[in-house]
C-alpha cells in the first residue's frame, strides 16, 4: 500500500517549462471533456494537473481561533468548499473562519468528539473528493495536491502516512510512536493491510466510499476505524507521505493511553464483525447532523 507520491515540479527558472505544462494540462482536460468523459468545467490544481471533481475540505475545530489563520493560509485556492465543524467553541473560531474564508460552510456540532465532528462534516459535503484536515496547524494544506493526485490516479482512499518514505513528524512522543507502531502492526496482521501509519488524521477519499465504510464512532479512533473498513470493503488504498508539524497554539485533547485503548477496542471489535453483518451506514449524506450556516 505504501508508495512515494511526489508531484513533478517544473524548473522555476524556465518559464517555457511552466507554460508548456499548464498548456498541456489545459489541452488534455479540454479534450477529455469534449469526448464526454468528464464535465467541461475543470480546475488546474498544479502546473501539470487539472481535475474536474470538486474537492471539499472538512476541518473539525474547537477553540482553534489562533491556529486557523495558518490552517486556512495553506489551503489551495482551487478548493471547491471548506466545511468547518465547530465543537461548541468558546473563542472566535467561527468568526475567524468566516473572515479567512468568506464562503466557509459552518456546521454546529450536535454531539461530542472528533469522530462525531467528522461524520457531521462529511454529511454536508458536496464535493466528489473529501479531505480531512486538523485545525491545530499540524497539517500543510499544500499537500492536498498529492492526495488528490493519488485519487484521480486510481485510488479510492488516499491515506496520509508520517512513516512512509518522504513523510515525517515533529509532534509524536516516543510513547505515541511505539503505540502507533504496535497498533499498526496488529491491524496489518489481522486485516491484511500494509500500512506504515495508523493513527493519523490527514486523509482524503472519494465521497462514494462513505457508503462502504459505515462510520459509527465518536472519538479519535475514527481514523483507525476508517483505515480498517476501507480494507475490509476492498477499496483501493494508496499511502501518501505527509509531514506532521507541531501544534501552533493550545493543547491537544488527545490522551495517549486513553485513546490508545479506544483504538485497540475498535480493532478487536472490527475483527469480530463481518462487513456484510454490519448495520446500514449511519451516515446519510442528505441528512445533516448539526445546524449548518
Amino acid at each position: 500500500m505504501s508508495s512515494f507520491l511526489r508531484p513533478a515540479v517544473p524548473d522555476p527558472h524556465d518559464p517555457m517549462t511552466t507554460a508548456t505544462a499548464i498548456a498541456s494540462a489545459t489541452a488534455t482536460a479540454t479534450a477529455t471533456a469534449t469526448l464526454g468523459r468528464i464535465p467541461a468545467q475543470y480546475r488546474p490544481i498544479s502546473s501539470h494537473l487539472a481535475i474536474a471533481p470538486p474537492v471539499s475540505v472538512v476541518i473539525p475545530a474547537m477553540n482553534e481561533a489562533e491556529n486557523l489563520p495558518h490552517v486556512f493560509g495553506t489551503l489551495p485556492e482551487w478548493i471547491h468548499e471548506v466545511v468547518l465543524v465547530d465543537g461548541n467553541s468558546t473563542d472566535d473560531t467561527v468568526n475567524v473562519a468566516r473572515e479567512l474564508w468568506p464562503g466557509v460552510k459552518v456546521v454546529a456540532q450536535a454531539g461530542k468528539g472528533k469522530g462525531d465532528a467528522l461524520i457531521s462534516g462529511f454529511a454536508v459535503c458536496t464535493g466528489d473528493i473529501i479531505v480531512m484536515v486538523d485545525a491545530d496547524g499540524s497539517a500543510d494544506g499544500q499537500e492536498i495536491v498529492s492526495y488528490v493526485s493519488a485519487l484521480v490516479g486510481g485510488a479510492d482512499f488516499a491515506k496520509g502516512s508520517r512513516f512512509a518514505n518522504g513523510g515525517g513528524t515533529d509532534d509524536m512522543t516516543p510513547i505515541r510512536k511505539l503505540g502507533n507502531r504496535v497498533l499498526c502492526g496488529i491491524v496489518n496482521a489481522k486485516f491484511g493491510a500494509r500500512y506504515t501509519d495508523l493513527c493519523y488524521g490527514y486523509n482524503a477519499f472519494w465521497r462514494h466510499c462513505l457508503d462502504s465504510i459505515a462510520l459509527d464512532c465518536t472519538g479519535f479512533e475514527i481514523e483507525t476505524l476508517m483505515n480498517i473498513r476501507v480494507v475490509k470493503a476492498g477499496l483501493r488504498v494508496q499511502e501518501v507521505p505527509s509531514h506532521e508539524y507541531l501544534r501552533i497554539h493550545g493543547v491537544s485533547n488527545l490522551r495517549a493511553v486513553r485513546d490508545g485503548l479506544r483504538v485497540l477496542k475498535v480493532i478487536l471489535k472490527e475483527k469480530g464483525v463481518r462487513r456484510a453483518a454490519r448495520r446500514s451506514p449511519v451516515l446519510t449524506l442528505n441528512m445533516p447532523r448539526g445546524e449548518v450556516s
